[in-house]
C-alpha cells in the first residue's frame, strides 16, 4: 500500500492550473505554427500570428492565455493500492482550485445555481472530478481548464445503430458548422462513441487529453479521425470563424461497447488554447 499526502496533491493541482492557464502546450503551439505555414487567407494568417503572439506574451508576462480561465475538470486514475492521507481528496482539490484562482487573479466562472441563483461562487469551485479505479499504486491526474465558449458548442445525440459511420460523421459536421466561430477555432474536437448517455459524454472529454498527433489504436477509427479532420477543415470556417483552411487542429475519438439498440455519440469541443496537463504521482 502506497501513501500519498493530500499536501502533495494540493501543490500539484495548484502548479498545473497555474501553468496551463499561462503557458500554452508546446504541441499546440507547434500545430498553430504548422497551420500558419499552410494558410493562404490574409485574415487567417493574421489571426494565427496573433494567437501565437498572444501565447508568447502570456508566458513572458505570466498572464492568462484567455480572460476565460475556465472551470477545473479533473480526471483521476487511482491505483487500488493507493491510500490518501492527511485530508480528504475532493476537499483538497477544491481548495487547491480556489487558492490558485484567487492568488493568480484568474476569473471565477461558476455560478451557485444554473437558473435561480446565478451569483458567482467566487471560488471557481466545485471542480468537476471524475474517478477511475485502476490496478497499482499510482495516482494519475489529468487537469483541464475548460472555457465556456467551446463547451457551449458541444453536443450529444442518441443515434440509431443503422446510421453507422455516416450518421456519426454527419452529426459531427453539423455540430461544427453550427458552432462556426463560437468555440474559438482552430479547435480540438473530442468525440465519444458508445457506452450510454452519460458515458459517451465523458469519453468525448477524455478524448481531448490525447496527444494531438496520436490516432485511435483501431485503424478504422483512426481513418475516421483523419477523414473528419479533412472534412472539418474543408468547411472554410477557419481561425476564429473568419475563413481559412484551419478550423480544427485534431479530431480524437474514444469508443466503448454499447447496447445493441443504441449508438450514443457526444462531441466536446476545445478552443485553440487547449489548456490541459497530465501528471502521475
Amino acid at each position: 500500500m502506497r501513501e500519498i499526502k493530500c499536501s502533495q496533491i494540493f501543490d500539484t493541482v495548484q502548479e498545473i492550473l497555474k501553468e496551463i492557464n499561462i503557458s500554452i502546450d508546446p504541441e499546440v503551439l507547434n500545430a498553430l505554427q504548422k497551420a500558419l505555414f499552410k494558410e493562404e487567407s490574409p485574415i487567417a494568417i493574421d489571426i494565427l500570428q496573433s494567437l501565437i503572439r498572444n501565447a508568447e506574451l502570456a508566458a513572458d508576462l505570466q498572464k492568462p492565455l484567455c480572460q476565460d480561465t475556465g472551470i477545473a475538470v479533473i480526471f483521476i486514475e487511482m491505483g487500488q493500492d493507493v491510500r490518501i492521507i492527511g485530508g480528504d481528496l475532493v476537499s483538497t482539490i477544491n481548495e487547491a482550485v480556489r487558492t490558485t484562482y484567487k492568488e493568480n487573479y484568474f476569473r471565477n466562472s461558476l455560478v451557485i445555481d444554473p437558473v435561480f441563483n446565478r451569483n458567482n461562487t467566487n471560488t471557481n469551485t466545485p471542480a468537476f472530478i471524475h474517478f477511475d479505479l485502476i490496478p497499482g499504486e499510482h495516482l494519475k491526474l489529468s487537469i483541464m481548464a475548460k472555457g465556456g465558449g467551446a463547451e457551449n458548442m458541444s453536443s450529444l445525440r442518441m443515434l440509431s445503430p443503422s446510421m453507422g459511420k455516416k450518421g456519426i460523421m454527419d452529426f459531427v459536421l453539423e455540430t461544427v458548422i453550427h458552432a462556426d466561430g463560437k468555440p474559438c477555432p482552430p479547435t480540438i474536437i473530442g468525440i465519444g462513441v458508445g457506452g450510454n448517455f452519460e458515458q459517451c459524454a465523458i469519453l468525448s472529454k477524455k478524448a481531448l487529453l490525447r496527444p494531438l498527433d496520436q490516432y485511435h489504436d483501431m485503424p478504422e477509427w483512426a481513418l475516421m479521425e483523419k477523414e473528419l479532420l479533412t472534412s472539418i477543415n474543408a468547411t472554410g470556417i477557419g481561425p476564429q470563424g473568419l475563413g481559412g483552411k484551419t478550423t480544427a487542429l485534431a479530431v480524437h475519438i474514444e469508443t466503448m461497447p454499447c447496447h445493441i439498440a443504441s449508438l450514443p455519440v457526444a462531441i466536446n469541443m476545445q478552443c485553440h488554447s487547449h489548456r490541459h496537463k497530465t501528471v502521475i504521482l
